[in-house]
């Protein structure tokens, strides 16, 4: 497994609580309510056990939304660490634009409303109620990874933490979906999150050091199942 960073190190008491608290599944952003397509491909019989659930978390984690979350993660906690709007604006609107379909752009940006909403009421932050001002000022809508970087960043979290706690956060959402869509039991379900303890690792040592030009994503097989699943009949999932 890739070594633990100094940036993940030296979480306060205070600091893990937040960590916790906000990328607990109870934070209410509506996350399980999505499955980011794996609702589609689990009607066709793409991902239909254990080892194709695992591949199929793990693809997103390294290779798709991801990857691009957190670079934009990244991209944001520096930048509203240095309380750089303009920065922080351009790291949300690229997260944004960087969506291959409506469901995955919904899925984002609902959650990142949610988030944002919900830490300036119960963590009040004169930075990040600017930010929220300009945003609706512009008409702009806020990507879940921008805010998220933005508020850990206010807080003081270290960025190798925060990335680490939003990917393991959406790795555990995409195996709850599993669960629902009946994939894989529980006992399962924990085993994946087990194998992929090194995937995260690794992608959080990736992002950390990764050149901002080398963004993006390649997930063709996820886009087209989230494409497919706009017009699926029977959901159980917003995406």
């Amino acid at each position: 497994m890739t070594a633990v960073t100094t940036e993940t190190q030296g979480l306060s008491e205070g600091q893990l609580y937040r960590v916790l608290t906000w990328f607990s599944p109870g934070f209410p952003i509506g996350a399980f309510s999505y499955s980011h397509g794996l609702e589609t491909a689990a009607a066709s019989g793409a991902v239909k056990d254990r080892e194709t659930l695992q591949r199929w978390i793990a693809a997103i984690l390294s290779h798709g939304v991801g990857r691009m979350d957190a670079d934009t993660l990244c991209d944001a906690h520096r930048a509203a660490a240095a309380q750089n709007l303009e920065a922080l604006t351009t790291a949300n609107r690229r997260g944004l634009a960087f969506r291959a379909t409506s469901e995955m752009a919904l899925e984002t940006a609902a959650q990142g409303a949610a988030f944002l909403a919900t830490c300036r009421v119960a963590w009040p932050d004169h930075f990040l109620d600017r930010w929220a001002e300009m945003l609706e000022e512009a008409g702009n809508e806020v990507c879940h990874s921008a805010a998220a970087g933005a508020v850990t960043a206010r807080a003081d979290i270290p960025l190798g933490g925060v990335v680490t706690a939003y990917l393991h956060a959406m790795a555990a959402n995409l195996v709850s979906a599993g669960l629902r869509l009946g994939i894989v039991g529980q006992t399962d379900g924990q085993r994946i999150l087990a194998a992929l303890e090194p995937v995260v690792g690794t992608a959080v040592a990736s992002a950390l050091t990764r050149d901002p030009a080398a963004f993006g994503g390649a997930t063709v097989a996820i886009e087209l199942a989230s494409m497919a699943h706009e017009t699926q009949y029977t959901r159980l999932f917003r995406s």
